[in-house]
């Protein structure tokens, strides 16, 4: 059988892609230069192929180096893969856990969560992420974390979920509008009325306007942040929507605005985990949404 790389010749070439040159890699991967070079050598003997391009100014990889590095990049995510797996079978959610969570969930969901999760999980130790959608996707896809937790619905490639929490959706008003002196609001009498809601990008505001079937949204007062949209409408902008987990947890408190369910209730997005497809923390991704979920159960405060 033919000599095989070790998984540190691969972790140096990728060490070595990533920084361009011998002496930064070899920092990175806590070796010394020489140490570095000489596996490199090593390597490209047992493939009998030129990997780096040396030069005074750096390392560059060659056509090969190029080839050899989407491997090694593959195999390195397989070995980690193994060994987390291995680990959560012997203790699931243990040990660092990576977990991305959207801004229109972050700051309402996680107090209610996180001193709960602690106690019930007191080994893991959690690493939080706040971004849009797109860009947790990209991280899940990339290994840089291992769970988001975010709106639903939402496709993405190499992206699989899990429905934790049903959202509902409130309408929210100064109290003169019109609409906040109705005796029942039903969806449909949004259909003629200008919302805001948040930029594009925001996964809050398409589910905002799914919800209610109106494609009638200012765009040229698109907030950035739901703190930011609930001071335009008590500043009489306009009306929106807002999901009943951020008035629960204070968001338009002492705000003075009118915040209505609608009749019957919208429930316009659900929260969900996320996790790359084939992730080794699968299970522990959906065993985390399941803990939010009786959390959320029990929690004292608003839900559906």
């Amino acid at each position: 059988m033919s000599q095989l790389p070790t998984l540190r010749q691969l972790q140096f070439i990728i060490a070595l892609a990533e920084h361009g040159s011998f002496s930064r890699a070899a920092e990175a991967v806590f070796v010394t230069q020489p140490t570095l070079s000489a596996a490199i050598k090593e390597l490209e003997a047992i493939l009998g192929t030129v990997l780096v391009e040396r030069g005074a100014r750096g390392a560059v990889l060659t056509p090969a180096g190029e080839a050899v590095l989407e491997r090694a990049r593959r195999v390195m995510t397989e070995a980690e893969d193994l060994v987390i797996a291995a680990q959560a079978a012997g203790e699931p959610l243990s040990g660092p856990f990576k977990l991305g969570v959207i801004p229109t969930i972050a700051p309402f969901l996680l107090p209610r969560v996180l001193p709960a999760l602690r106690e019930r999980f007191p080994d893991i130790e959690l690493f939080l992420r706040e971004d849009l959608t797109d860009r947790l996707f990209d991280a899940l896809r990339e290994r840089r974390i291992d769970a988001a937790l975010i709106a639903l619905p939402y496709d993405a490639p190499m992206i699989e979920t899990h429905a934790v929490w049903a959202d509902e959706f409130l309408f929210a008003a100064p109290p003169d509008h019109a609409l906040a002196r109705k005796k029942t609001l039903a969806p449909s009498d949004l259909s003629e009325e200008p919302l805001l809601l948040l930029e594009d990008g925001h996964c809050l505001r398409d589910h905002a306007l799914a919800a209610c079937a109106t494609g009638s949204a200012r765009s040229d007062f698109a907030a950035t942040s739901l703190h930011t949209l609930v001071h335009m409408v008590k500043s009489g902008l306009g009306a929106t929507l807002l999901p009943r987990m951020a008035v629960d947890a204070g968001l338009v408190d002492r705000m003075g605005l009118e915040v209505r369910p609608f009749d019957p209730p919208v429930v316009g997005r659900e929260i969900g985990v996320a996790w790359r497809k084939g992730s080794a923390r699968s299970d522990e991704a959906i065993q985390l949404g399941d803990a939010i979920r009786d959390i959320l159960q029990t929690a004292p405060s608003g839900g559906s």
